[in-house]
């Protein structure tokens, strides 16, 4: 059965990027907010996509919920947290346009989600046949949020609900390898529809190259989606082994093309396509999007 409502999870963040000397552009990003976005542009209009986080009740917030509005999807999940805001984060520019990233997300209105006392709870998830998130929706929340996240997935699996799950692995949220190894893991084996990146999984596993990222995925239970590999295209964690041969893309930003694959391939799952399918659509839509500066192609050039 292919699914019609699906809940993506994470946290939206206000971005501050260069726009001249002594100036700032106010923009709206996050990782699993990039997928959804694309994932709502892709899919059929009755299929239901929502965003679930925890917001302030600050202008910036604000913002926030009116960029997720203007996509299209479904914001009745989020939950308003008094006296708190949004994580913020800075992008500065050295003398050759490399990029470096300033985060303020410390005590971000996401970070109190499914805690003791949250205005949101994981049941808040239901009802939904998919669940997408990334290993940075899991990483900004407390020790105690992601036992009874991970609890209710279990629970939700139990019932026929589908886990799709990117690892994402950003060292800096977490307080060290071993923790984000365990977690992460545990994330791993209530997945249904795995898209790691090779990149991210050899730096947190240290895996022996792809073959033992696929073979220690497979042995976590891993039975379904693709391992991204940049450049040479994905490969199905299917048990198959299929790849598929990426034409030359022209590459200007390749910010979100792991996110925009992600939705791509969901995509194709709400389709019914098999995984070959689902990725080329996954690798269609990346090419797409770094074709484009930023994280969210405009709508008016989609």
């Amino acid at each position: 059965m292919t699914p019609q409502t699906i809940v993506c999870l994470g946290e939206v963040m206000i971005e501050l990027s260069p726009a001249g000397p002594g100036l700032a552009r106010i923009g709206v990003a996050g990782d699993t907010f990039n997928t959804a976005v694309y994932l709502r542009r892709l899919t059929d209009p009755a299929v239901r996509v929502s965003y679930v986080t925890a917001l302030g009740d600050d202008i910036q917030s604000d913002r926030i919920l009116a960029a997720l509005r203007e996509e299209g999807l479904d914001t009745s999940r989020i939950a308003r947290v008094p006296d708190v805001m949004p994580g913020l984060y800075m992008i500065t520019l050295d003398a050759d346009n490399e990029r470096s990233f300033s985060y303020w997300r410390g005590a971000s209105a996401a970070r109190t989600m499914f805690g003791p006392g949250s205005a949101l709870g994981p049941e808040d998830l239901a009802p939904c046949d998919l669940l997408y998130l990334s290993g940075i929706s899991i990483a900004i929340l407390a020790p105690d949020a992601r036992r009874r996240l991970r609890d209710w997935i279990a629970g939700f699996r139990a019932r026929g609900g589908r886990v799709a799950f990117d690892s994402n692995y950003r060292p800096r949220l977490w307080s060290g390898p071993d923790e984000a190894r365990a977690e992460i893991r545990a994330l791993w084996e209530l997945t249904d529809i795995a898209l790691p990146s090779l990149d991210d999984e050899i730096a947190l596993f240290g895996d022996a190259g792809e073959a033992g990222v696929m073979a220690r995925l497979a042995a976590w239970g891993v039975r379904d989606g693709a391992l991204k590999r940049g450049a040479r295209g994905p490969r199905a964690l299917d048990g198959s082994g299929r790849e598929i041969a990426p034409a030359p893309v022209g590459v200007i930003d390749t910010t979100a093309a792991g996110d925009s694959f992600n939705a791509g391939f969901l995509a194709g799952v709400t389709r019914g396509a098999d995984v070959a399918g689902c990725m080329e659509t996954g690798h269609a839509t990346a090419a797409r999007v770094i074709g484009h500066p930023g994280a969210i192609v405009p709508r008016a050039l989609w």
